[in-house]
């Protein structure tokens, strides 16, 4: 079931984040309840009483520090940020990344957001993020270094159609 994240799912999206930390940034209870109430888009994906996936998107205009969503405020008026997408890792074959992306998509078209943005590591390199990116139709807009140069990430962006959803196509 794709649905709303509530206060109470909180511990397991703290838990799916630290399982991925080494490809996401950290959070904590307190950033979490702040990035929520701010968030545009903040969906779970849960299975028999479980969160096997979540995501979180902020638009344009928040009051985020993270650089890579600075980078975009800088360049675009408008704009709909992926700021994480976890998967369980057990649930990684069974498309719930791409259903949780249709879901922005179909937000994105629906408001008439021209962009969706996101990033991923490259250096260290995050291949898989790479590859289902890629599917998707996201393309490289910019790079970053971030952590005095120990991290690169590929800012990336898949334009918008309103009334378009081109992301019904893609396998899951």
């Amino acid at each position: 079931m794709l649905r709303d994240a509530v206060p109470g799912d909180f511990p397991a999206i703290l838990a799916l984040n630290e399982a991925f930390v080494s490809v996401l940034s950290p959070l904590d209870g307190m950033r979490l309840a702040r990035l929520h109430a701010q968030a545009a888009l903040h969906r779970v994906i849960e299975r028999d009483g479980r969160i096997e996936a979540f995501l979180l998107a902020l638009r344009e205009g928040a009051d985020y520090d993270s650089p890579n969503y600075r980078w975009f405020a800088q360049r675009h008026a408008r704009f709909l940020y992926v700021d994480r997408v976890v998967v369980a890792a057990d649930s990684h074959a069974h498309g719930a990344g791409t259903r949780l992306y249709r879901d922005v998509y179909a937000r994105g078209s629906r408001d008439g957001v021209p962009l969706i943005t996101c990033e991923f590591d490259i250096e260290p390199p995050n291949p898989a993020s790479a590859r289902f990116h890629a599917r998707l139709g996201f393309r490289e807009i910019g790079r970053q270094q971030l952590d005095g140069g120990n991290k690169i990430v590929s800012l990336q962006a898949l334009e918008v159609a309103a009334g378009d959803t081109p992301l019904a196509d893609v396998d899951g």
